[in-house]
């Protein structure tokens, strides 16, 4: 597989959050096809894509006609809007203006999160020990991007802001049960609950969990890691490496410090 050049703290990131390098094709692409689907094109030369907060319409826009194209795509009933909420934040991934994937992180308020339509007893068993809930939902991302990079990146941020921002402990996600084994191989989700009918896409799902002090150690092990070779098989080895993570934590506190709005 190709080697995505690993200098990507040496890109000036601008109003940024983080800006990758990758290889937009891969032999062996990551994605479940319920977060990417379609046809897929040959591609070798190496691009980067800017991971943004959507924090403005055009933003969230360009991440509801993503999330509603390929879920559409998959025959799920959906026609998404971004909530205006403050227990809400989108991250787009963006190529040339164009929004190529996109990640909602729900943080658990008097409201619930989302997976409570569907588990809320499930997760109250967590709720009832203490833990600080979140959910990271409408994962979507363009087909042609099939790319560990991508993926491992946008995830990276999602779990630094629920992680180093809110301090939440314990990780939710809702998926199609045919993709459970994805999620549990490349980063150690494990399920949660019987597979239910999920009434907002009108399919079966299953709740995943992941505890985030677990992720935070596999980051720590492997992040940075995928130009040398070895014989881990998960996504972490993608995430970024501990200097690169230290400044795109540090953007995101600068973010809340300026008083900019975080939510979507």
């Amino acid at each position: 597989m190709a080697k995505t050049p690993h200098d990507r703290g040496k890109t000036e990131t601008g109003d940024a959050i983080a800006v990758v390098r990758y290889v937009p094709i891969e032999p062996d692409p990551p994605f479940p096809e319920e977060v990417c689907s379609g046809t897929q094109d040959t591609a070798v030369d190496i691009k980067s894509f800017r991971i943004r907060l959507a924090d403005r319409d055009e933003f969230r826009n360009s991440a509801n006609m993503l999330i509603n194209r390929m879920y559409s795509w998959r025959g799920y009933t959906t026609s998404y809007q971004t909530p205006a909420s403050s227990n809400l934040i989108t991250l787009i991934a963006t190529e040339n203006h164009s929004t190529i994937g996109t990640i909602s992180i729900s943080f658990d308020s008097p409201l619930g999160i989302l997976a409570d339509e569907t588990y809320e007893e499930e997760i109250n068993i967590f709720r009832s020990k203490g833990s600080r809930i979140c959910e990271f939902t409408k994962l979507a991302f363009d087909p042609s991007v099939r790319s560990k990079q991508v993926l491992a990146s946008v995830f990276h941020v999602a779990f630094l802001y629920a992680w180093n921002i809110r301090h939440c402990t314990d990780l939710f996600i809702e998926v199609n049960p045919r993709h459970r084994r994805f999620y549990e191989r490349l980063l150690g989700f494990k399920q949660h609950g019987k597979i239910k009918n999920n009434p907002r896409v009108n399919a079966p799902a299953v709740l995943l969990w992941l505890d985030l002090g677990y992720a935070e150690h596999q980051i720590q092990k492997f992040g940075g890691s995928n130009s040398h070779p070895g014989s881990e098989k998960s996504l972490y080895p993608y995430f970024f490496s501990h200097r690169e993570e230290e400044g795109i934590a540090h953007r995101l506190l600068d973010l809340n410090r300026d008083g900019r709005e975080m939510v979507s």
